[in-house]
């Protein structure tokens, strides 16, 4: 198993010191963030990059942006996303100017999807979803990459600002369709700068650090344009109920996905690595190892807001008053009710995506 749990956040584990000192990041600093959220505060957000300025920004209520992506390549998304929306939720309540692009293109470049398809599931799920988990839609702007021939013309002068060596050393490989889909997104970064300079945010998993490092190191290159470097916020992965360090759609058996059929995913939370002990003795006896249960882990990220409630959960389950059969039963219970909510909220949000804010283009 990876040792990659820290039941509160008291302190960064090794593999995600590792990420700050091999990606130069910044450790996240509570104290930046009026009225933290849940992740924020449990230290599930764990670092990022210039959010000095952003704090600024909501402290001065100065315009800054916030921005997220959607890949609409299938019809769920993972809880990798529900941490996004939250943490775009949390700027955008902060006054940040909000905006979703659905990066149809990059589908259609890198995954095979045709841009009618991928506008379907968009419409169809991926928006009302991302409306579903908390985004105010009043307060958000859409559009979609293959109207904004913005986006596609800064698409080229990015390109010609990249050596295809730099590329390899930041993704590894350098196919066209990953090309032309790292580009793209770097317009997307920017967009909101093109009529205004502003700061602004992009809240993702660690694992998206490549496209905001190659988009900051096109910035720097293009100094006449004054462009504000990106500033990013990264979110630990959730684990694989199998003990592993990340969740993986290439293992559905301990990847719970949004929306999934409750009786599958009691199956997979009732299967999951817990901190229990060998025997019920000598659970009562020394407590459950926190540390190692991926059940807590999910109520900490996901499923529990109030930090009383998870406190007390964490204290009875230490102790050994509570077995691994009760955390995983409030598990069950919590994502029952979590699954049952999305999807009323989902079908709610279908009905409105026609009257979203979209950016009309000429």
């Amino acid at each position: 198993m990876v040792k990659i749990i820290d039941p509160y956040g008291s302190e960064l584990v090794e593999d995600y010191s590792k990420v700050i000192k091999d990606f130069g990041l910044e450790e996240f600093k509570l104290e930046l963030f009026p009225e933290p959220n849940k992740l924020m505060r449990r230290k599930v957000v764990f670092a990022g990059r210039d959010l000095q300025i952003i704090s600024k920004c909501i402290k001065e209520k100065k315009p800054f942006y916030a921005l997220s992506g959607i890949m609409p390549t299938n019809n769920q998304i993972h809880l990798g996303n529900k941490m996004v929306v939250e943490n775009l939720k949390y700027f955008q309540e902060h006054g940040a100017i909000t905006i979703i692009l659905v990066a149809d293109l990059e589908a259609q470049a890198a995954r095979g999807v045709s841009l009618e398809e991928g506008r379907k599931r968009a419409m169809n799920f991926h928006i009302p979803a991302y409306i579903a988990l908390g985004l105010d839609p009043k307060k958000t702007i859409f559009y979609f990459q293959s109207e904004n021939k913005d986006v596609i013309h800064f698409a080229y002068q990015a390109a010609q600002k990249i050596t295809l060596n730099e590329f390899n050393a930041v993704y590894g490989s350098a196919d066209p369709g990953r090309i032309m889909g790292a580009v793209t997104q770097i317009g997307d970064v920017l967009y909101p700068q093109f009529k205004e300079r502003m700061p602004g945010i992009i809240p993702v998993g660690v694992d998206q650090e490549p496209h905001i490092r190659l988009s900051r190191d096109v910035v720097n290159r293009m100094k006449k344009e004054k462009y504000f470097l990106p500033s990013s916020l990264y979110h630990k992965y959730t684990p694989s109920l199998r003990g592993k360090i990340k969740m993986s759609k290439s293992h559905p058996e301990s990847c719970i996905t949004i929306p999934e059929d409750i009786n599958s995913v009691k199956k997979k939370i009732m299967r999951a690595v817990t901190g229990g002990r060998d025997t019920l003795e000598e659970h009562r006896k020394l407590g459950a190892e926190v540390e190692k249960c991926m059940v807590f882990e999910l109520l900490k990220q996901h499923l529990v807001e109030d930090d009383k409630e998870l406190d007390k959960i964490y204290k009875d389950y230490k102790s050994g008053k509570m077995t691994s059969g009760e955390i995983k039963q409030i598990a069950v219970d919590k994502m029952t009710e979590f699954m049952k909510d999305f999807e009323k909220k989902l079908e709610k949000a279908r009905k409105q995506v026609h009257k979203l804010n979209f950016v009309k283009f000429n």
